[in-house]
């Protein structure tokens, strides 16, 4: 089966220090890029999470501190990483939940431009879920009919990922052979998620609401009327920094529509009473006093 591609394809898999999305680091990456044409090229590295790795999570990717002391940092490979990536869509295991919020987050510490939201993403484990309900050893048996050799090696199983992820189109009737509907299809839930970690989403009307906690289903623009440090506590708590930049975005639109409605309100009491409106800023009455009075 050769997938129908517009753009590349980036499968990847990352290991880390941990599964908080916020405070753990990158160990490892690896990532398979599937081209238009069928071609493919990998990427690999070892990273440096600047942090100790808990041995328990060592004991399950086998990926100890003396094994990246000498490693670059995620900062140092950042630039290689995007650059490789390029434009293309990506695809994981779990990879919605916890390796694109995580790539993202790292890229945002580091203040790269890169772009994770303009893409399409498929979780491989999403389908699967709603296919088999298994893990991705299992799902690689299952469909692949095959070992995998070293489990939470991130090169072995993102070629899993890729080969579990081929095996499903070809078996399911209902699953198509492109990168939209897939993507679609692989979504956890019903709800337009903004943010990866599913803080932020959208309503039926396309509004911004809050997607978790006491405020849940309410608009980032009815909590700011009703509770206006809500926004600051978001901000200032340990929520991820792409939860953050998208709320941040909402906010900056609000405030904007806001000012557009009240130069329109004023400028139609202003008509209504035939007063000539008297646009000059603060700044420019400030300046104009300036040279009056030298």
């Amino acid at each position: 089966m050769n997938l129908k591609l517009k753009r590349p394809l980036a499968i990847f898999d990352l290991e880390a220090t941990g599964l908080n999305i916020t405070q753990d680091r990158i160990v490892e990456i690896a990532i398979i890029k599937v081209n238009p044409d069928g071609s493919e090229e990998q990427f690999h590295s070892l990273v440096n999470p600047e942090m100790k790795i808990p041995d328990e999570v060592s004991q399950i990717h086998h990926i100890f501190d003396k094994d990246v002391e000498d490693k670059p940092t995620f900062k140092e490979i950042a630039k290689q990483v995007t650059n490789f990536i390029g434009d293309a869509d990506l695809v994981g295991f779990n990879s919605n939940k916890f390796d694109i919020p995580l790539l993202s987050e790292e890229l945002l510490k580091v203040k790269s431009d890169f772009d994770v939201s303009n893409r399409e993403f498929i979780d491989v484990q999403n389908i699967f879920h709603k296919m088999e309900q298994r893990t991705l050893s299992a799902a690689y048996k299952f469909y692949c009919e095959k070992e995998i050799e070293k489990a939470h090696s991130a090169m072995d199983d993102t070629r899993a990922t890729w080969e579990v992820m081929k095996a499903q189109v070809d078996r399911y009737n209902n699953l198509e052979n492109n990168v939209s509907f897939l993507s679609e299809f692989s979504k956890a839930g019903n709800n337009t998620l903004l943010d990866f970690a599913g803080r932020l989403a959208l309503n039926k009307n396309k509004e911004v609401v809050y997607n978790f906690g006491k405020n849940k289903g309410k608009t980032v623009k009815e909590i700011l009327i009703s509770e206006p440090g809500y926004y600051g506590w978001m901000m200032n708590a340990d929520f991820p920094l792409y939860t953050k930049q998208c709320l941040k975005k909402e906010m900056e639109k609000i405030k904007l529509e806001s000012k557009k409605s009240s130069k329109n309100s004023l400028e139609r009491k202003t008509k209504q009473k035939n007063i000539p409106l008297n646009t000059e800023t603060i700044e420019e009455k400030m300046e104009a006093l300036k040279n009056k009075f030298k």
